[in-house]
């Protein structure tokens, strides 16, 4: 009988591939195994087995795997399972789920390898230069690397050289397969255990009685010993200030002896004081009513206020889990607040909780992922959005905080997935719960919430009874018209940080805007400079005296002049965190000031520094970008300042409210945790905007409704679901004929629910056209069958020759 498995191979392609296994290779496989896999002429790849049989394919023959990776599972079950569910619902493949789903360090790679043909009797008259090189060297090594042969002939093209010695019959070239894992072994000293023995530790005494800094290492280990803590060589000749070569002579006489033990590279040093939560009534009574929604619904939907102790609830429903021997996961949706999160949840449960993001390092992230599906320890995992495809073995709670935030949403590489929406389906394959927190809810949840789909429980007292901030609309178009602006400060919001200053309060202010400024403009001709590969401005950044584009990160120093007329008479336009930081350096010279966006956080613990400092007070006024919106807690913050609320409500995007809203509220939500009430001041052209309105009196349910009643009239979601399609292109007009026959051939079955093709704001990026086709998908219309739709309609386009070079991007709710 033959034996066959289906293999997920991490390349975007629809299916699977069948390879063929031998009996012992079928009986020691199981599905979740990494295997390698030759696909195409030369190329290895790890692939993940999805299943076994005996049925062979029907168009090709199957080719023999090369190699089992595993003796256990990599991928569970379920995992599995939800893989297949992603990437039918984001119409995707198994494949791009696979890449996202496992630390690249599980994922092979095989790499060319060159070696001697032993069987051949080179002849090295007919060998030139370079094939003499490479032979020479094979015969001292016998095995060389591509990058390896390359430095040797000091050449980038080595392959044509490598073939004219295959077809000679001197080498042999092979594909090898390496572990990019490597785990860190961490090497310690201690007394050799002979020396425990009176006698012979009395003999050892008097020997060293004459090499006194030989006898104050022993003394000190000694010293060490009771505390039962691990000392390194390095460590040891530290606390006796003595040099690493005495610590040697003494392993190499055998009186100390080297051992070695695997650690992981993220650990706990701290201490958990695990202390029981007092919860106020507010607290207590919203604790027993998500209890009480569990008990019907799967999901349930918090909508506590900012600083009403949210983090609590979540503490103690975490303590509640932990105790049936569950695992939690808690998804953030920064990493930003990882930083003040696992602190104080690290200070409750110590060594179960583990981090999972993108700052981490593969070989760390290969250690938390092996933590997880082993259950060797960590039982609480805080981490971003990809922390969903982690190997849960015994999931008991999934906790979604700030769950309106859109950075759940992955918008590039697919799969393009919601890690909110891919909790709830993550749960039911567990038979679970998940909790939806937030303080200002996104219109679906609160909309599913409201028809009885999710459990609602609420939340509207701050803890301790603080007041919620005051906040203020400051009309900068009077201001500006007065003459009563110091640069972007209008006089009022000027007062009012020298005020909070003068009472040792901290101030935030919030500018949803990186860099200097937006653009710069020749007062000549109003010529700005564009980026040559994208259909945007540069933006001046003043630290680097630079200007940069932001999709591409295409960089021009400064202009000095106009480069279309020749002027000097250049200005900068519009407002970004650095010049905020600039004038508040002119206006409060003797204060720290800080700023905290993408270009002050880079590194793995850049967000940790700056929210550090300004925890500690080192930093008086922190100038920040949305970061500082996404649940925060400072607890000396007296105000909070908005440069320009008008960025964030004149943005083309049906959820432009609902996100400015949601934003204002969150970052006026850092103002006044504590004892006394905060203030917020909010600057704008338009402070009788309806949204604006609204954020002043708090008025969630009113926005709520003002924006539901807008998503029935124009049918967007939660009322429809959309799908959207971008075409990409270098060439304008393939763009343009591809994305119309698209939507052409879509209306042919969906009619008016297809919109465009249209051009987005920023039409060219990386000098690739953009082109969008937007499918709404009503309430009562079957899904699968629409996809099925679209799948042929997909078949049809990608048969077509002259489209082929337009790539096609599907974005399920893509907003």
């Amino acid at each position: 009988m033959a034996y066959f498995i289906d293999v997920i191979v991490p390349l975007p392609l629809k299916n699977t591939f069948t390879y063929a296994l031998t009996t012992e290779e079928f009986a020691n496989i199981a599905e979740g195994m990494r295997v390698a896999v030759p696909f195409g002429k030369t190329k290895v790849y790890t692939g993940v087995v999805l299943a076994k049989h005996t049925t062979p394919p029907l168009k090709y023959e199957a080719k023999p795997i090369e190699e089992i990776l595993d003796s256990n599972p990599t991928v569970t079950p379920k995992q599995l399972k939800f893989w297949v569910w992603m990437a039918s619902y984001y119409m995707c493949s198994l494949g791009e789920v696979l890449k996202a789903s496992l630390p690249s360090a599980f994922l092979l790679e095989s790499e060319t390898v060159v070696e001697l043909n032993k069987a051949a009797n080179i002849d090295f008259s007919e060998l030139d230069d370079n094939e003499f090189l490479i032979i020479e060297a094979l015969q001292n090594q016998s095995l060389l690397r591509i990058q390896e042969i390359m430095q040797i002939l000091d050449k980038q093209r080595v392959l044509p050289i490598l073939n004219r010695l295959v077809d000679k019959q001197a080498v042999i070239i092979n594909q090898e397969i390496y572990e990019q894992y490597k785990p860190k072994v961490v090497s310690y000293v201690r007394l050799n255990a002979i020396y425990k023995q009176d006698d012979k530790l009395h003999d050892l005494l008097d020997e060293l009685s004459r090499a006194p800094k030989q006898l104050e290492v022993i003394f000190k280990l000694f010293e060490t010993s009771a505390s039962e803590k691990k000392l390194q060589a390095s460590d040891l000749a530290k606390l006796c200030n003595t040099s690493s070569s005495v610590i040697k002579s003494l392993v190499d006489k055998g009186i100390l002896v080297s051992y070695q033990i695997q650690e992981d590279r993220v650990q706990f040093e701290g201490e958990s004081t695990l202390k029981d939560i007092t919860f106020n009534a507010h607290q207590l009574k919203a604790y027993n009513s998500i209890q009480h929604s569990f008990e019907t619904n799967s999901v349930c939907l918090l909508h506590g206020v900012t600083s009403s102790g949210k983090t609590e609830i979540y503490i103690n429903l975490i303590k509640d889990v932990l105790a049936k021997g569950e695992q939690v996961l808690y998804l953030v949706p920064e990493i930003a607040l990882t930083t003040q999160l696992i602190t104080r949840l690290q200070s409750y449960f110590g060594e179960e909780v583990l981090i999972y993001h993108s700052k981490y390092s593969v070989n760390e992230r290969v250690e938390v992922y092996n933590h997880v599906k082993n259950k060797t320890k960590g039982k609480i995992v805080i981490g971003a959005r990809s922390s969903i495809f982690l190997p849960f073995q015994k999931l008991g709670l999934i906790i979604v905080d700030e769950e309106h935030e859109s950075t759940f949403k992955q918008y590039d590489p697919a799969p393009r997935y919601n890690a909110r929406d891919a909790a709830v389906v993550l749960a039911n394959l567990f038979k679970t719960k998940v909790l939806l927190g937030s303080a200002t809810p996104s219109i679906e949840s609160y909309y599913n919430a409201k028809h009885q789909k999710y459990g609602f429980v609420t939340l509207n007292k701050r803890f301790g009874d603080v007041l919620p901030p005051e906040i203020e609309l400051v009309n900068i178009k009077e201001k500006y018209k007065r003459k009563e602006m110091s640069g972007h400060f209008s006089d009022r919001l000027a007062e009012e940080i020298l005020n909070t200053l003068k009472q040792g309060e901290q101030v935030i202010l919030f500018q949803n805007r990186r860099g200097y400024s937006p653009y710069l403009e020749c007062l000549t001709c109003g010529e700005s400079p564009q980026c040559p590969n994208c259909d945007v401005s540069l933006t001046y950044h003043s630290y680097k005296n630079q200007l940069r584009c932001h999709y591409c990160g295409y960089h021009i120093a400064m202009q000095l002049e106009c480069m279309k007329c020749g002027s000097a008479d250049l200005t900068t336009k519009g407002l970004g965190t650095e010049q905020v930081e600039t004038e508040l350096k002119a206006l409060y010279p003797d204060h720290n000031i800080g700023r905290m966006d993408l270009d002050t956080t880079r590194g793995k613990h850049g967000y940790e520094k700056i929210i550090t400092a300004f925890e500690n007070e080192e930093i008086d006024i922190l100038v920040g970008t949305q970061m500082l919106s996404k649940g925060l807690d400072f607890r000396n913050v007296g105000l909070v300042g908005v440069m320009n609320a008008d960025s964030l409500l004149n943005f083309p995007d049906f959820r432009a409210h609902e996100r400015s809203f949601q934003m204002l509220q969150q970052v006026a939500g850092r103002a006044g945790r504590t004892k006394k009430r905060g203030r917020v001041l909010i600057q704008t052209y338009n402070p009788f905007h309806q949204i604006l309105q609204q954020v002043s009196t708090n008025d969630y349910v009113g926005m709520y409704k003002d924006q539901i009643e807008e998503r029935h009239q124009y049918k967007y979601p939660p009322l429809c679901r959309l799908i959207r399609f971008t075409f990409r292109n270098k060439d304008f007009n393939k763009v343009n004929e591809a994305s119309l026959w698209f939507a052409k051939s879509m209306a042919n079955t969906f009619k008016e629910h297809v919109l465009g093709p249209e051009f987005p704001p920023v039409s060219r990026i990386r000098n690739e056209y953009y082109k969008n086709v937007i499918l709404k998908i009503p309430k009562q219309q079957s899904l699968s069958k629409t996809k099925e739709v679209i799948d042929k309609i997909l078949k049809s386009y990608t048969a077509i020759g002259q489209y082929r070079g337009v790539r096609c991007v599907i974005n399920v709710d893509p907003y």
